[in-house]
């Protein structure tokens, strides 16, 4: 059985290999995304959630001629697994990392992983816990044992598992928050983590602080931004659509940010937009990283 490390190793090989697919495949479109970061910059399809259940071709086109050739998937928009699969191919696009629900981690691993690799991915990421109201300490220690099998069940497929936070965790308990209850309750050799920028900070957690203490075990970002002016409450797990605004023009420190996940190892970043206006906003971000010195 492979090591975590052995793992990761293989990981950013394809990660290479991906880069220079990505470099020829551009020669049809708009020239690929060049950026100072660790790793390609992709798109989360929840992005364009309105658009994709309407449109798959068209949507998966557009998103290509923005210079992308990554996505990570959040779903089927209605369409099979094969139909989403020949549209992705069609369109120029590879899909490295999914996001599957709890629920069908829970509930039929075997299932959601196979999914997972039917899109392509080496990379599962559950991007939430079921819970009441509040989070509690023991919401967190019983779904770092959920997530440890879940691990257990992606690396028996051949897949790496990621948790990917929302914010909720980062209240204080006595390990100092709950994010760190979770984390400390996880086995490093089958569960890494997808840090969304944007929950992370809006929880009132410290993003670089966050991936510099997980060093090794951050693989992805979503890089969203949160619009200057907007509370931060411990715990918080959203805010308003118009809370999302294009990368570079929020609090988000972003040079830090980005700094520490290359220092960290992470080798993808997707561009995330839960604002009222995807399509207007994601060309913005795209320019601000192709902007950014690191």
């Amino acid at each position: 059985m492979r090591s975590r490390r052995e793992f990761l190793t293989t990981m950013a090989a394809g990660l290479g290999a991906a880069a220079v697919g990505a470099r020829r495949l551009s020669a049809a479109g708009k020239a690929a995304i060049e950026t100072a970061l660790s790793g390609p910059v992709g798109l989360q399809l929840w992005s364009l959630r309105e658009h994709l259940p309407k449109d798959l071709p068209g949507t998966l086109a557009k998103v290509r001629a923005m210079g992308f050739t990554e996505v990570e998937g959040a779903g089927l928009w209605g369409h099979t697994l094969q139909d989403l699969r020949a549209a992705l191919d069609t369109a120029g696009l590879r899909c490295q990392s999914t996001h599957l629900g709890f629920e069908r981690l829970r509930d039929d691993a075997a299932v959601a992983l196979a999914e997972a690799k039917g899109l392509g991915a080496t990379w599962a990421v559950c991007p939430w816990i079921p819970h009441d109201k509040t989070f509690t300490k023991d919401d967190a220690s019983r779904s770092a044992e959920a997530f440890n099998r879940f691990g257990k069940a992606a690396r028996d497929a051949g897949l790496g598992f990621a948790y990917h936070c929302h914010g909720y965790e980062f209240v204080p308990s006595g390990q100092g928050t709950l994010w760190d209850t979770l984390v400390a309750g996880t086995d490093p050799e089958l569960v890494a983590f997808q840090i969304d920028v944007f929950h992370a900070f809006n929880g009132g957690g410290d993003p670089v602080a966050v991936i510099e203490k997980l060093n090794g075990r951050v693989p992805s970002l979503h890089v969203k931004d949160i619009a200057k002016g907007l509370t931060i409450t411990a715990g918080s797990s959203g805010a308003e659509p118009e809370a999302d605004v294009p990368v570079g023009t929020g609090q988000v420190d972003w040079p830090a940010v980005l700094k520490a996940a290359k220092k960290a190892g992470t080798s993808l970043y997707y561009i995330e937009d839960e604002s009222p206006d995807p399509l207007g906003h994601i060309p913005k971000s795209l320019q601000y990283l192709e902007g950014l010195k690191l």
